[in-house]
């Protein structure tokens, strides 16, 4: 089968669609299919480039915020896009922007099906420009995606029940399917830690530097943790709002709240699976999340989790049961998460093994076939 991916920058580091569209391409190729990608062109290296290559479309106004959280947007161009429809047997797209709503139409036009993947929510735009509690803005925004792109879709993927149940409350028209975006099953290799009283409890918190992931919360903790003065925070991501987060944290040192500075430090796959393997608690604050495989790729390493509960974030359904959850910008209620965690290491790493073992359900293999299926039923028009 012969499968289009559209998207807008599939090479970028440091944005969580471009990886998973990456990811997905990779295993689908191993699988067997034949997949090919219309994308803008990679800037991070001469090689690979996509197969059919757009130019580069710079957003008037906000280019600066779209680039600083790792995203570049691609301009139209009709001959490319139509060239790499009529190759196709069935066309994906991985966003809901400008260069889907055209290839939507023009693979109408030609009668190729178009299948899709929700990978993000209207909030995650528009909380960086502190519009993500507007929700007439957001409800529109979504209506727009629904009816200009998802809508020409025979199938789309939700990664989660969150966005399923969304799509469906939306009146969205395509079939959904619940399929995890996936995770590369990975070796664990946990560092056991000791029960030294002296060294510092290792608190790791992965993801860009944006307000809709919500990095203050867990900063904001500390003013209620007991081991506040015990606990080494670690900021594994970049971003947006870095230089706030960053400012915050060092306040929090210089005022004595915290005896170790917090360390903020970017890393690639390996680098975050070294370091959440030797985590004492991986906390993710998220307010706006589709599915958040980065969490799942710290708990691989049974390491246990604090995840944040709302309306618009996925993550929590990683969670095993109570304890590990608290609600979304509620940084008492994280410290109390964090505090009895501290208190209790012995279940804590009994429960650490237990999250490793339920990440196996999110093997991205399992994902792979469940979206050749998808996709075989899109093309075969049933």
């Amino acid at each position: 089968m012969k499968i289009l991916f559209v998207v807008n920058n599939f090479y970028a580091s440091g944005n969580g669609l471009s990886a998973s569209a990456r990811r997905t391409v990779r295993y689908l190729r191993e699988a067997g299919e034949e997949v090919r990608v219309l994308s803008g062109r990679n800037h991070e290296a001469e090689t690979p480039q996509p197969d059919y290559v757009l130019a580069d479309f710079h957003v008037p106004v906000f280019d600066g915020l779209v680039q600083s959280n790792g995203y570049k947007f691609a301009r139209t161009d009709l001959s490319v896009i139509k060239e790499a429809v009529q190759w196709a047997d069935v066309v994906h797209l991985e966003e809901p922007f400008i260069i889907q709503m055209v290839t939507a139409r023009i693979a109408k036009y030609y009668g190729v099906p178009c299948t899709g993947t929700y990978h993000l929510h209207p909030e995650n735009l528009f909380c960086s420009i502190n519009l993500g509690d507007w929700k007439f803005l957001n409800y529109n925004m979504l209506r727009a995606w629904r009816d200009f792109v998802f809508n020409y879709c025979s199938d789309i993927q939700c990664p989660t029940e969150n966005v399923l149940e969304r799509l469906q409350k939306f009146g969205f028209k395509a079939r959904l399917h619940l399929i995890s975006n996936g995770i590369i099953p990975d070796k664990v290799t946990r560092v056991e830690t000791d029960d030294d009283p002296s060294r510092p409890f290792l608190i790791v918190c992965i993801g860009r530097l944006a307000v809709e992931k919500d990095q203050p919360t867990l900063l904001e903790a500390m003013h209620y943790s007991k081991y506040a003065d015990r606990i080494q925070l670690y900021f594994a991501g970049r971003g947006p709002e870095a230089d706030a987060i960053k400012q915050q944290a060092h306040k929090l040192f210089e005022d004595g709240v915290v005896k170790y500075e917090p360390i903020f430090q970017f890393h690639d796959r390996d680098g975050l699976r070294k370091l959440a393997a030797k985590a004492d608690l991986y906390i993710h604050c998220a307010t706006v999340e589709v599915e958040g495989l980065s969490a799942l790729e710290a708990l691989q390493q049974a390491v246990v989790p604090v995840i944040a509960e709302g309306e618009l974030t996925a993550t929590s359904q990683f969670a095993l049961d109570e304890r590990s959850l608290f609600p979304t910008k509620d940084p008492k209620a994280l410290a109390e998460c964090i505090d009895y965690w501290l208190d209790h290491p012995e279940e804590r790493h009994e429960m650490g093994w237990r999250y490793a073992e339920s990440t196996e359900e999110y093997d991205i293999h399992k994902s792979i076939e469940a979206l050749r299926a998808m996709f075989r039923a899109a093309a075969s028009g049933k």
